[in-house]
Protein backbone atom coordinates (compact mmCIF):
# COMPACT_ATOMS: atom_id res chain seq x y z
CA UNK A 1 0.00 0.00 0.00
CA UNK A 2 1.00 3.61 -1.05
CA UNK A 3 0.67 4.50 3.08
CA UNK A 4 -1.29 5.01 5.94
CA UNK A 5 -5.24 5.38 5.33
CA UNK A 6 -7.19 6.54 8.15
CA UNK A 7 -10.91 5.87 8.47
CA UNK A 8 -12.52 9.12 8.54
CA UNK A 9 -14.47 9.56 11.90
CA UNK A 10 -17.95 10.26 10.54
CA UNK A 11 -17.90 6.67 8.27
CA UNK A 12 -16.61 5.04 11.15
CA UNK A 13 -19.70 6.50 13.49
CA UNK A 14 -22.23 5.43 11.05
CA UNK A 15 -20.72 2.11 10.72
CA UNK A 16 -20.81 1.46 14.45
CA UNK A 17 -24.41 2.31 14.65
CA UNK A 18 -25.08 0.01 12.24
CA UNK A 19 -22.88 -3.05 13.75
CA UNK A 20 -22.26 -2.31 17.38
CA UNK A 21 -18.63 -1.17 18.55
CA UNK A 22 -15.56 -2.14 16.34
CA UNK A 23 -12.73 -3.80 18.25
CA UNK A 24 -10.47 -3.47 15.54
CA UNK A 25 -10.38 -1.55 12.29
CA UNK A 26 -7.65 -2.70 9.45
CA UNK A 27 -6.80 -0.33 6.45
CA UNK A 28 -7.37 -2.62 3.41
CA UNK A 29 -7.32 -0.82 0.16
CA UNK A 30 -5.50 -1.06 -3.00
CA UNK A 31 -1.71 0.31 -3.52
CA UNK A 32 -3.57 2.82 -6.37
CA UNK A 33 -4.58 6.09 -4.07
CA UNK A 34 -8.31 6.20 -4.85
CA UNK A 35 -9.04 3.12 -2.91
CA UNK A 36 -10.13 3.72 0.72
CA UNK A 37 -11.32 0.09 1.99
CA UNK A 38 -10.96 -0.28 5.61
CA UNK A 39 -11.80 -4.30 7.20
CA UNK A 40 -13.83 -4.02 10.64
CA UNK A 41 -14.09 -6.69 13.15
CA UNK A 42 -16.41 -6.49 16.08
CA UNK A 43 -15.92 -8.33 19.55
CA UNK A 44 -17.47 -11.49 18.22
CA UNK A 45 -15.10 -12.25 15.64
CA UNK A 46 -17.61 -11.43 12.57
CA UNK A 47 -15.92 -9.08 10.02
CA UNK A 48 -17.37 -6.56 7.97
CA UNK A 49 -16.26 -4.13 5.14
CA UNK A 50 -16.60 -0.36 4.82
CA UNK A 51 -15.58 1.32 1.35
CA UNK A 52 -15.26 5.00 0.65
CA UNK A 53 -15.88 5.72 -3.21
CA UNK A 54 -13.74 7.43 -5.07
CA UNK A 55 -16.38 9.41 -6.86
CA UNK A 56 -20.00 9.82 -7.02
CA UNK A 57 -20.16 7.80 -9.81
CA UNK A 58 -18.50 5.28 -8.88
CA UNK A 59 -20.85 5.06 -4.87
CA UNK A 60 -23.96 5.01 -7.57
CA UNK A 61 -22.84 2.84 -9.97
CA UNK A 62 -21.57 0.22 -7.07
CA UNK A 63 -25.11 0.75 -5.05
CA UNK A 64 -26.75 -0.40 -7.99
CA UNK A 65 -25.18 -3.51 -8.66
CA UNK A 66 -25.17 -4.49 -5.04
CA UNK A 67 -29.15 -3.96 -5.35
CA UNK A 68 -29.81 -5.25 -8.58
CA UNK A 69 -27.12 -7.55 -10.50
CA UNK A 70 -24.64 -8.83 -8.02
CA UNK A 71 -26.97 -11.04 -5.62
CA UNK A 72 -27.22 -13.03 -9.29
CA UNK A 73 -23.67 -14.54 -8.67
CA UNK A 74 -25.25 -16.40 -5.70
CA UNK A 75 -24.79 -16.74 -1.89
CA UNK A 76 -21.29 -16.33 -0.85
CA UNK A 77 -19.85 -15.61 -4.33
CA UNK A 78 -19.70 -11.92 -3.36
CA UNK A 79 -20.60 -9.56 -0.76
CA UNK A 80 -23.60 -7.91 0.36
CA UNK A 81 -24.47 -4.34 0.59
CA UNK A 82 -25.53 -3.72 4.24
CA UNK A 83 -26.06 -0.02 3.70
CA UNK A 84 -24.98 2.83 2.62
CA UNK A 85 -24.06 6.92 3.29
CA UNK A 86 -24.78 9.04 0.21
CA UNK A 87 -23.21 11.80 1.74
CA UNK A 88 -20.10 10.05 2.77
CA UNK A 89 -19.84 7.85 -0.65
CA UNK A 90 -19.50 5.23 2.31
CA UNK A 91 -20.80 0.96 1.21
CA UNK A 92 -21.03 -1.02 4.57
CA UNK A 93 -20.56 -4.72 2.92
CA UNK A 94 -20.22 -7.86 4.73
CA UNK A 95 -17.06 -9.90 4.10
CA UNK A 96 -16.73 -12.99 1.94
CA UNK A 97 -14.27 -15.43 2.68
CA UNK A 98 -10.88 -16.21 0.65
CA UNK A 99 -7.46 -14.23 0.22
CA UNK A 100 -7.22 -12.23 -3.57
CA UNK A 101 -6.19 -14.84 -6.02
CA UNK A 102 -3.40 -12.14 -7.37
CA UNK A 103 -1.95 -12.58 -3.89
CA UNK A 104 -2.39 -16.21 -4.13
CA UNK A 105 0.34 -19.47 -4.31
CA UNK A 106 -2.06 -21.82 -6.27
CA UNK A 107 -0.89 -24.73 -7.72
CA UNK A 108 -1.73 -25.36 -11.82
CA UNK A 109 -4.98 -26.76 -11.34
CA UNK A 110 -5.96 -24.40 -8.80
CA UNK A 111 -5.31 -21.98 -11.48
CA UNK A 112 -8.03 -23.75 -13.62
CA UNK A 113 -10.60 -24.05 -10.93
CA UNK A 114 -10.37 -20.73 -10.50
CA UNK A 115 -10.17 -19.32 -13.72
CA UNK A 116 -13.50 -21.66 -14.47
CA UNK A 117 -15.38 -20.53 -11.83
CA UNK A 118 -14.74 -17.16 -12.55
CA UNK A 119 -16.04 -17.96 -16.34
CA UNK A 120 -19.31 -19.24 -14.53
CA UNK A 121 -19.50 -15.90 -12.78
CA UNK A 122 -18.76 -13.59 -14.95
CA UNK A 123 -21.44 -15.06 -17.26
CA UNK A 124 -24.34 -14.59 -14.28
CA UNK A 125 -23.33 -11.25 -13.66
CA UNK A 126 -24.12 -10.65 -17.79
CA UNK A 127 -27.19 -12.02 -17.54
CA UNK A 128 -27.99 -9.89 -14.52
CA UNK A 129 -31.28 -8.24 -16.04
CA UNK A 130 -32.52 -7.22 -19.49
CA UNK A 131 -30.43 -3.86 -20.64
CA UNK A 132 -32.73 -2.29 -22.71
CA UNK A 133 -33.65 1.58 -23.60
CA UNK A 134 -30.68 4.12 -22.65
CA UNK A 135 -28.73 1.39 -20.91
CA UNK A 136 -28.71 -0.46 -24.43
CA UNK A 137 -27.79 2.90 -26.36
CA UNK A 138 -24.74 3.80 -24.24
CA UNK A 139 -23.14 0.00 -24.30
CA UNK A 140 -23.65 0.28 -28.01
CA UNK A 141 -21.47 3.19 -27.99
CA UNK A 142 -19.24 2.15 -25.66
CA UNK A 143 -16.49 1.18 -28.44
CA UNK A 144 -16.64 4.76 -30.17
CA UNK A 145 -15.94 6.06 -26.56
CA UNK A 146 -13.39 3.46 -26.26
CA UNK A 147 -12.28 4.78 -29.65
CA UNK A 148 -12.27 8.70 -28.97
CA UNK A 149 -10.15 8.44 -25.95
CA UNK A 150 -7.05 6.63 -28.07
CA UNK A 151 -5.36 9.65 -29.32
CA UNK A 152 -5.66 11.69 -25.62
CA UNK A 153 -3.76 8.73 -24.57
CA UNK A 154 -1.19 8.36 -27.50
CA UNK A 155 -0.92 12.33 -26.97
CA UNK A 156 -0.31 12.04 -23.38
CA UNK A 157 1.91 9.09 -23.67
CA UNK A 158 4.34 11.09 -26.06
CA UNK A 159 7.47 9.39 -27.10
CA UNK A 160 7.03 6.26 -25.14
CA UNK A 161 5.43 4.68 -28.22
CA UNK A 162 7.23 4.75 -31.44
CA UNK A 163 6.22 6.05 -34.84
CA UNK A 164 4.74 2.52 -35.68
CA UNK A 165 3.30 1.67 -32.34
CA UNK A 166 1.08 5.05 -32.76
CA UNK A 167 0.03 3.92 -36.25
CA UNK A 168 -1.17 0.65 -34.92
CA UNK A 169 -3.03 1.99 -32.23
CA UNK A 170 -4.95 4.40 -34.78
CA UNK A 171 -5.74 2.10 -36.38
CA UNK A 172 -7.32 -0.50 -34.16
CA UNK A 173 -9.37 2.40 -32.83
CA UNK A 174 -10.63 2.57 -36.20
CA UNK A 175 -11.41 -0.49 -36.29
CA UNK A 176 -13.23 -1.07 -33.65
CA UNK A 177 -15.51 2.05 -34.56
CA UNK A 178 -16.51 -0.62 -36.88
CA UNK A 179 -17.49 -3.49 -34.86
CA UNK A 180 -20.72 -4.48 -35.63
CA UNK A 181 -23.51 -5.40 -32.59
CA UNK A 182 -22.20 -7.78 -29.88
CA UNK A 183 -23.87 -9.11 -26.85
CA UNK A 184 -24.38 -6.86 -24.09
CA UNK A 185 -24.49 -7.50 -20.54
CA UNK A 186 -24.26 -6.14 -16.53
CA UNK A 187 -19.62 -6.46 -16.70
CA UNK A 188 -17.82 -6.71 -13.60
CA UNK A 189 -15.67 -3.39 -14.96
CA UNK A 190 -12.43 -4.40 -13.32
CA UNK A 191 -12.62 -8.47 -14.32
CA UNK A 192 -9.00 -9.52 -12.69
CA UNK A 193 -7.30 -11.57 -10.06
CA UNK A 194 -6.76 -8.90 -8.03
CA UNK A 195 -10.63 -8.73 -7.38
CA UNK A 196 -11.12 -12.45 -6.89
CA UNK A 197 -11.05 -14.05 -3.44
CA UNK A 198 -10.00 -17.86 -3.96
CA UNK A 199 -11.32 -20.12 -0.48
CA UNK A 200 -9.81 -23.42 -0.11
CA UNK A 201 -11.51 -26.17 2.09
CA UNK A 202 -15.07 -26.37 0.44
CA UNK A 203 -14.04 -29.39 -2.27
CA UNK A 204 -12.45 -28.07 -5.13
CA UNK A 205 -12.33 -24.04 -3.86
CA UNK A 206 -14.85 -21.36 -4.28
CA UNK A 207 -14.75 -18.16 -5.96
CA UNK A 208 -16.09 -15.24 -5.29
CA UNK A 209 -15.46 -11.42 -7.24
CA UNK A 210 -15.77 -7.94 -5.02
CA UNK A 211 -15.00 -4.43 -6.18
CA UNK A 212 -18.15 -3.32 -8.30
CA UNK A 213 -17.66 0.06 -8.57
CA UNK A 214 -16.83 -0.06 -12.12
CA UNK A 215 -19.94 -2.35 -13.03
CA UNK A 216 -21.80 -0.98 -16.05
CA UNK A 217 -24.24 -1.75 -18.78
CA UNK A 218 -21.50 -2.37 -21.46
CA UNK A 219 -20.59 -5.24 -24.11
CA UNK A 220 -19.72 -7.94 -22.59
CA UNK A 221 -16.21 -8.50 -24.07
CA UNK A 222 -15.03 -5.22 -22.33
CA UNK A 223 -14.82 -7.66 -19.11
CA UNK A 224 -12.26 -9.32 -20.77
CA UNK A 225 -9.10 -7.22 -21.74
CA UNK A 226 -7.74 -7.11 -18.21
CA UNK A 227 -7.73 -10.75 -18.37
CA UNK A 228 -6.05 -10.93 -21.92
CA UNK A 229 -4.13 -8.37 -21.11
CA UNK A 230 -2.49 -10.58 -18.34
CA UNK A 231 -3.02 -14.06 -16.97
CA UNK A 232 -4.31 -15.76 -20.37
CA UNK A 233 -0.72 -14.28 -21.83
CA UNK A 234 1.17 -16.42 -19.33
CA UNK A 235 -1.00 -19.57 -19.68
CA UNK A 236 -3.43 -20.01 -22.74
CA UNK A 237 -4.65 -22.96 -20.47
CA UNK A 238 -6.45 -20.72 -18.56
CA UNK A 239 -8.34 -18.89 -21.08
CA UNK A 240 -9.58 -22.14 -21.82
CA UNK A 241 -11.06 -22.83 -18.66
CA UNK A 242 -12.69 -19.39 -18.33
CA UNK A 243 -14.02 -20.43 -21.49
CA UNK A 244 -15.70 -23.48 -20.23
CA UNK A 245 -17.18 -21.77 -17.28
CA UNK A 246 -18.23 -18.76 -19.27
CA UNK A 247 -20.49 -21.40 -21.46
CA UNK A 248 -19.87 -19.80 -24.91
CA UNK A 249 -17.19 -18.38 -26.86
CA UNK A 250 -16.92 -14.99 -28.76
CA UNK A 251 -18.56 -13.82 -31.95
CA UNK A 252 -15.86 -13.33 -34.49
CA UNK A 253 -16.99 -9.48 -34.20
CA UNK A 254 -16.47 -9.75 -30.26
CA UNK A 255 -12.88 -11.74 -30.94
CA UNK A 256 -11.91 -8.49 -32.99
CA UNK A 257 -13.12 -6.28 -30.51
CA UNK A 258 -10.90 -8.03 -27.69
CA UNK A 259 -8.03 -7.12 -30.22
CA UNK A 260 -8.35 -3.45 -30.64
CA UNK A 261 -9.45 -3.17 -26.80
CA UNK A 262 -6.83 -4.53 -25.68
CA UNK A 263 -4.22 -2.38 -27.77
CA UNK A 264 -5.94 0.95 -26.44
CA UNK A 265 -5.23 -0.39 -23.36
CA UNK A 266 -1.70 -0.84 -23.88
CA UNK A 267 -1.67 3.04 -24.92
CA UNK A 268 -3.63 3.91 -22.31
CA UNK A 269 -1.39 1.77 -19.74
CA UNK A 270 1.66 3.73 -21.23
CA UNK A 271 0.28 7.31 -20.42
CA UNK A 272 -0.92 6.69 -17.27
CA UNK A 273 1.62 4.09 -16.12
CA UNK A 274 4.51 6.35 -15.93
CA UNK A 275 2.63 9.32 -14.77
CA UNK A 276 1.47 7.61 -11.49
CA UNK A 277 4.61 5.70 -11.35
CA UNK A 278 2.89 2.53 -11.88
CA UNK A 279 5.44 -0.09 -13.24
CA UNK A 280 2.93 -3.12 -13.11
CA UNK A 281 0.78 -1.01 -15.57
CA UNK A 282 3.63 0.67 -17.41
CA UNK A 283 4.72 -3.33 -17.61
CA UNK A 284 1.25 -4.60 -18.85
CA UNK A 285 1.36 -2.20 -21.24
CA UNK A 286 4.49 -2.47 -23.28
CA UNK A 287 4.17 -6.73 -22.97
CA UNK A 288 0.38 -6.08 -24.76
CA UNK A 289 1.74 -3.60 -27.28
CA UNK A 290 5.09 -5.65 -27.94
CA UNK A 291 2.98 -8.61 -28.82
CA UNK A 292 1.00 -6.84 -31.17
CA UNK A 293 3.39 -5.63 -33.46
CA UNK A 294 5.26 -8.61 -33.09
CA UNK A 295 2.24 -10.28 -34.30
CA UNK A 296 1.13 -7.44 -36.77
CA UNK A 297 4.52 -7.19 -38.16
CA UNK A 298 6.03 -10.32 -38.25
Amino acid sequence: MSGPKSLPTGVKRWAEQRLGPAVTVRNASHERPSSRVWELERGDGVRFYVKVSPSEAAFTRESLAYASAVPRLGHGRAPRLLDSHAGELALLLTAVPGTPVKASHMTAGEQLAVHRQAGRLTARLHQAGEVGGEARAVSEAAFAAVADRAQTHLARAGDRLGPDEQQLVRGYAEGLRGVGRVPVGFIHGDNQPRNWLWSRGEGAGRLALVDFERSRPAPAVQDLVGLATGPWLDDPDRMQAFFLGFGRRLTEDERYALRCLTALDAAGCLAWGPDHDDPFVTARGRRTLDLLMREDHP
